[in-house]
């Protein structure tokens, strides 16, 4: 009997480990979601995703506008995505571009999801196969990219936005870097 209890706290044991090591990552003080990105505080990189419905799809170009604009990937299929949608909206009401990649989704599905929630996207691309999320190193989705009027990535979320990232996380970085433009 006793050598069954033992067994049983293994699993215990190894989950509150990999928790612990989330946590820690969280604590790191970076400014990515607590995944490290080998992207951030270089140039954004390739950015051709394809079509998506008659919306006008982002290209590299975009990314070299002299604005602070942002890069979200989301999906319909996504419960997360549908959590920060209201953030997105705010973030569009206020002015600030947002270019939107459509992650592995069904293409009707996805516009459902739009016509119900609405549009924060200035431009939205399609990443039907991944690619383009693989390249920029997407971990899962939703996940948002904070890129300065130079092109270069200033904050990178993985997760959804929600009222306390915004004003802990993205504000700050909109702020910090309209100041220098």
């Amino acid at each position: 009997m006793p050598r069954y209890k033992t067994l049983l706290l293994i699993p215990l044991v190894i989950l509150l480990s990999v928790g612990g090591l989330f946590f820690v990552g969280l604590q790191d003080g970076q400014d990515d979601g607590g995944l490290a990105s080998a992207w951030l505080h270089q140039k954004a990189p390739e950015f051709n995703p394809q079509p998506f419905g008659e919306e006008e799809t982002p290209n590299q170009t975009d990314l070299q506008q002299p604005t602070i604009k942002l890069v979200n990937f989301w999906a319909s299929w996504c419960a997360p995505c549908r959590v920060e949608h209201p953030h997105l909206e705010t973030l569009k009401d206020q002015g600030h571009i947002i270019l939107g990649i459509n992650y592995k989704d069904k293409a009707e599905q996805a516009h459902e999801f739009l016509r119900e929630l609405g549009n924060p996207y200035h431009k939205i691309g399609g990443d039907p196969t991944g690619r383009t999320a693989i390249h920029w190193g997407v971990y899962g989705i939703p996940e948002t990219f904070v890129i300065d009027s130079q092109g270069v990535i200033r904050l990178r979320w993985a997760g959804p936005i929600t009222s306390r990232i915004l004003e802990e996380r993205i504000y700050p970085v909109l702020q910090e870097f309209a100041v220098t433009q």
